[in-house]
């Protein structure tokens, strides 16, 4: 947390989730410094911190909005830095209270709104889709090329500027002339991007401001797919315990590292990571492997040797299905318990 907290550029969302056992003073002492302290909902907040293409996940799970979370982490930021571009879909609880960010709205959002009138107004829609794409190309372009946060402003500025001022221009033209309805679908969606004008157009003016939220609606994924299998979770410190480890497993996948890998690292050595957690990062663990005694393997478990060979290999000769059916029942039991 405290390296994400120095990132230049971190982007934050949350879904829902449901915590069985969450008492009314568990409740008051997670909400006791903030000033809405009646709140029935539970969240899962995905936080992702970038710098020089390392990217760090964190997932935090409570009563606490994305907003609350961020301030959790930029309450470890250096006082010498300066503000860093917090990127968010645009709702006003996504914002950290007592911090200053300099705040960049998704172009993924309002793009999608007009993605969702494509029957009602193709016309239009295909105007303002076919404009974002460009800028999409130049953005991937930069990124292709290597360019460094400076040189992709110079890009966007040159490529991109002009395609926004003529979507600026046409959004105004639309409403101004009474072309559409202003109350109709396609014109909230004119006023929704009219409305954060400056914020979706932040990567035109500071280097390094990103598209979109995209980064963290994927890393979202995790807790949903979590939500969708298990459910739900028993108490908060369990929900704690898959928190760290969606962020240990996440921020590998995101620097191209293989999970179980680095895991077992971090087991093999938790009195070093301890120590100096900052030396066991994804991008650097292996060179601090390198630079320790390793020490000796531990020997492989067999298949065989972890369960009973009835266990593998159910279907033997003579087997009716009514024992083949108590296998499977006493294997779900076996596993449950491995996993436990």
């Amino acid at each position: 947390m405290r390296q994400a907290g120095q990132a230049p550029v971190l982007y934050n969302d949350d879904t829902t989730m449901k915590v069985l056992q969450l008492t009314k003073a568990q409740r008051a002492a997670a909400l006791a410094d903030c000033a809405h302290t009646e709140r029935t909902g539970i969240f899962t907040s995905g936080i992702v911190a970038t710098e020089e293409g390392r990217q760090i996940a964190l997932f935090f799970t409570g009563v606490r909005h994305a907003g609350e979370n961020l301030a959790q982490v930029l309450a470890h930021r250096a006082a010498d830095l300066p503000a860093p571009i917090q990127m968010c879909d645009g709702l006003s609880r996504n914002a950290p209270s007592g911090f200053d960010t300099v705040m960049s709205s998704c172009l993924a959002h309002a793009r999608r709104k007009y993605v969702e009138l494509t029957e009602t107004f193709p016309e239009e829609v295909r105007f303002v889709l076919e404009t974002l794409r460009e800028v999409y190309i130049t953005d991937a372009r930069a990124h292709q090329e290597g360019l460094t946060p400076e040189l992709r402003l110079l890009r966007h500025q040159a490529e991109s500027a002009p395609c926004m001022a003529a979507l600026e221009r046409w959004m105004r033209t639309q409403l101004e002339e009474r072309r559409i309805e202003p109350n109709s679908t396609l014109g909230a969606a004119i006023r929704y991007m009219q409305k954060r004008w400056p914020e979706l157009t932040l990567f035109l003016r500071v280097p390094g401001a990103p598209l979109d939220n995209n980064v963290t609606e994927r890393v979202l994924k995790k807790a949903i797919l979590h939500r969708k299998n298990a459910l739900f979770t028993r108490t908060l410190n369990g929900a704690h315990v898959g928190d760290t480890f969606m962020s240990l497993i996440h921020t590998a996948e995101l620097n191209h590292v293989a999970p179980f890998e680095y895991l077992v690292a971090l087991q093999r050595h938790s009195n070093e990571v301890a120590a100096h957690p900052a030396d066991w990062m994804p991008w650097n663990y292996q060179a601090t492997l390198a630079s320790q005694n390793p020490g000796p393997e531990p020997p492989p478990i067999s298949r065989s040797a972890r369960w009973p060979k009835w266990f593998t290999h159910p279907y033997r000769k003579g087997t009716n299905h009514r024992h083949v059916r108590q296998i499977y029942k006493k294997r779900g039991e076996l596993r449950a318990r491995a996993r436990h």
